[in-house]
Parts: C-alpha cells; structure tokens; sequence
C-alpha cells in the first residue's frame, strides 16, 4: 500500500472520475447504448468523484453582512440574515460554483475580541474555520471603517497565514469607494468594493477568491497536503482513555493523563513508529454531549476534535468497554463515517472486562453498531497496552479498502450476475433495474449507478452489503448513488 494518494488519471481533469481515457470512452459506449447522453453521465461522475472541494471560510465581526454574502456568493437565500449582531454562531457550510469551479463556503458567527461565554465560543468557532480553510475573505463594513476589533482579527489571520480576499462590504453605490479605499491601511492588500446586499462587486470579488483557492484540491485532502506519515485521529468520548492509548503506542509519556473527563483540550500531533512505520497520530480533546450548549474551552475542544478528524485519514473511535454503548459513541462513529474516512474501532479497558460484561457487551454490538460491521474491531486496553500492536494491521486495512478501485468492467459483471439473481421489486407495475455503473472516486470508494428507475434504500443498502461481500471494502465507508435515466426514447 502506497504511503501517499497517487493522481488520478488523465480523466480527472475532464469530468471522468478517477476513469482513465480509454476505460472512460468505453464506458460512454455503454451510457449511449442505454440512452444516457455524455453532459448526463459527466454530471453524474463529477459530483460523485471529485477530490475534497477547497474550502473558503468568510469571517469578520459581528454585523458586517458575513451571512448576506454567503446567500449572494450561494445564489439563494439559506444563511439566516437579520439587521442585528451576532445572529450566526453555529459554522455552517454550504456548496458554491464560480466560473465553473465548485469549492465550499463557511458562515461563521461574528469575530470578537475579549469575550466570554457563548460570545467565545463564537470566536473560537471562527478561528476554527480560518485553520481549516484554504483561503479566507474577511469581510469589513466600508461605511464604518476599521475597528479594534478588525485590526484584531488581522492579527489572527496573519498567524494563520491562509490567503485573504478583503471585502469592504456596504458600498451601494460609487461614492462609498472612496470609503473602501481607506481599508488599504489593514495591510491585506486591495479592498474589494461591494454590496453583498445589491450583489455589487460581487463577482469581481470572487474572481480573485477563484485565484486565493487551490486549484487542484484532489491533491490535498482536509487542507493537508498527501504524502509523509499517514494520519490517524484517535477521537472518543471524554475519559475514554485517548491519551493513555497515544502514550501506549508512543511508548512514553507524550500527554498529560488524568482521571478528570477532558484534560485534553487541543490536538497533540505525534509522529510514532509503530508495526516499522512512522504514523502521525492526532490525540484529540474528547466529543462531549450536545455540543453546541457547551461553552469556552470544551466547546473549543469539539471543534478541534473536528478539525483533527478533518485531516486524518482513518479514525480509531475508542470505545470504554466498563460502560454500555451511548448515544455519544454512535454519535462519534456516525461522525467519523460521514467525514468518508477509514474506520477501526479500538474496545478500551479490555483488561476490566468480567465474563457478565462480556455477554451484555457482545449484545450490545449486535444490536448497536450493525451499521458497521465493515469496521475492524480491536480488543485493547490502553493501561496494560493489551493487543495494541493489532491496531496497525486493522489500520492498515482500512486505509487499503478506502484507497481501492473497482475496474469498471468487474464491476458491471458483478452488477449484472445481481440484477439476474436478486431483481428489484416490481412497484407500481415497473420494475426498475441497475443498468451499468461505475466507480467514481476513492478514499472513500464512490460508485455511481446508472438505472432504468428509482431504486429504493433497501434495495441500495442490499448493492453495498453485496459490493463489500464480493470486494471487501473491510474498514472504510462505502457511498453508492444512483443516477436515474430520464424519460426519453432509447438510442438506437
């Protein structure tokens, strides 16, 4: 297994997937032949096969209209918007096109400095989406001018050090221009005029947001660069044992343990040699309950966990084994499955484990995580360092199904040998069937499916399981979508 994510083929750069030319031109044989036309199947390839989208996080203080250029940069009207402070504070994230390029937009709360409370759990929230953007557009009222608390937020933005398109917001018409120009004096470099409310200067702004953005995001994954150590983010409820099992593996003690749920508040990156290789492994603050109501550090903390999980390529979850399963590890493991990475899941304080526990336990995985069944399963205990030289091997697994791909031609034998064997139920007198299919995209495997008509979940979930029984796929997420023929004459 290669120790970092190798381009994909030519077919990348034109909408093919991860197809290369001569397996693509094959494959538009096949669309045509059941009445698909090329800009359909292309369609369908590039919205299930792209790498990460780049990210832009738009930041600035409270009031200077962040969720109203979101809508304008969107094109419709999602960020709530009210002409009063700090409305926004939950990060949330929305796709955007521009020219042709597709990236992804962050609307955070507003930035202040020397705040308390729920107040700093905005800003920490900011800050969180600066570090995992790729480019950021700080947003200014021109009409006000720079503030404190402005000059504050460029200081963070420095540290930073992300690109940075400065929007002077609130200029409706050409005589607050001369208003923008004073911005000059902030240091970040031209003040780009606009009203995000009238949509002026609008899409000169995001021109040069086109330029601040990576052009290759395939090449990174989370905003990190592929390539070095692989990643592995250790992520659990608080008190889980995620410190005690980092200082296992590092054979030494490399972060503060205690008995108190969440001494860890940021993610502690250590490289470790482990199984003969060198991994970086994230030790990450633990995910308390209800997020979102948490305030200061903890809340910081949850975001870091996120931000950790963002860039790690496989997630051990940590799972304490002297408790039952809680709605907080689903959580965590739901999290982790829908970032689209790998999965192990590591049951701590094994050692603790009576022959009682034992039973309710093993019920309570049957019933509990059958969701995930894909994922290797490790028995540990971090404080004894029980079987945790089985981490790498199950790691290594999960990180070999998430980057592995199914030619297309073995694909649609396999395909057509289960649209023979298990047709999908007649309903309303049709019964729609699998026509071809494709796989789109890696790390996670992404397979598109061409059908006659809709496919209904249960009949989905019954391709993936049979997908994971004939190709593995053991520890990584597996996302199959279906692209449904438009009604229209076949082409002879």
């Amino acid at each position: 297994m290669n120790d970092q994510m190798h381009p994909a083929d030519d077919g990348t750069e034109h909408g093919h997937g991860e197809l290369g030319d001569a397996e693509f031109a094959e494959f538009m044989e096949l669309a045509a032949e059941e009445g698909f036309d090329q800009e359909e199947v292309e369609g369908a390839l590039g919205e299930a096969g792209h790498g990460p989208l780049p990210v832009l996080a738009v930041v600035g203080r409270p009031n200077v209209g962040k969720s109203t250029l979101v809508n304008r940069i969107i094109g419709r009207r999602e960020a709530v918007v009210e002409d009063r402070p700090g409305v926004t504070r939950d990060r949330v994230t929305y796709e955007a096109e521009w020219a042709g390029r597709r990236f992804k937009v962050v609307d955070t709360g507003g930035w202040e400095q020397d705040v308390l409370g729920i107040d700093a759990s905005v800003a920490a929230q900011a800050e969180f989406a600066v570090e995992a953007a790729d480019a950021v557009v700080f947003v200014v009222d021109a009409a006000v001018g720079a503030t404190d608390t402005d000059e504050a937020v460029v200081k963070l933005l420095r540290r930073a050090g992300k690109p940075v398109v400065l929007c002077a917001n609130k200029v409706d018409g050409p005589s607050g221009e001369a208003d923008a120009a004073y911005l000059w004096s902030l240091g970040l470099g031209e003040p780009h005029p606009v009203s995000a409310l009238h949509g002026r200067g609008t899409g000169d702004m995001l021109d040069e947001v086109l330029k601040a953005l990576p052009e290759a995001p395939q090449q990174t994954f989370g905003g990190v660069p592929l390539g070095g150590p692989r990643r592995v983010a250790l992520i659990g409820r608080p008190n889980v044992g995620k410190s005690s099992m980092l200082n296992k593996v590092a054979g030494e003690e490399r972060v503060v343990v205690n008995e108190e749920a969440g001494t860890t508040r940021d993610p502690v990156d250590e490289l470790i040699e482990l199984g003969g290789r060198t991994w970086k492994f994230v030790d990450t603050a633990g995910i308390r309950r209800r997020v979102h109501m948490a305030e200061g550090a903890d809340y910081y903390a949850s975001l870091r966990t996120a931000a950790a999980l963002e860039k790690a390529e496989v997630a051990v979850v940590l799972i304490d084994v002297s408790e039952s399963i809680s709605v907080q590890d689903l959580r965590i493991i739901t999290m982790a499955v829908d970032s689209g990475r790998a999965v192990v899941l590591a049951y701590n304080k094994w050692d603790t484990l009576d022959e009682e526990r034992r039973y309710y336990l093993e019920r309570e995985i049957e019933r509990d995580l059958v969701q995930v069944r894909w994922a290797p399963r490790v028995n540990v205990s971090a404080r004894t360092g029980r079987h945790v030289e089985k981490l790498v091997p199950a790691i290594e697994t999960a990180l070999e199904s998430w980057e592995t791909r199914v030619p297309t031609g073995k694909l649609n034998a396999f395909l057509g040998e289960i649209v023979a064997a298990h047709p999908h139920p007649v309903r309303g007198g049709k019964q729609p069937r699998i026509l071809f299919g494709t796989q789109a995209g890696t790390r996670p495997p992404r397979f598109v499916l061409f059908a006659s008509g809709f496919l209904e979940a249960g009949y989905r979930r019954f391709v993936e399981r049979r997908l994971r029984e004939e190709f593995g796929f053991e520890g990584t997420p597996v996302q199959v979508s279906v692209r449904v023929r438009e009604k229209r004459g076949r082409k002879k």
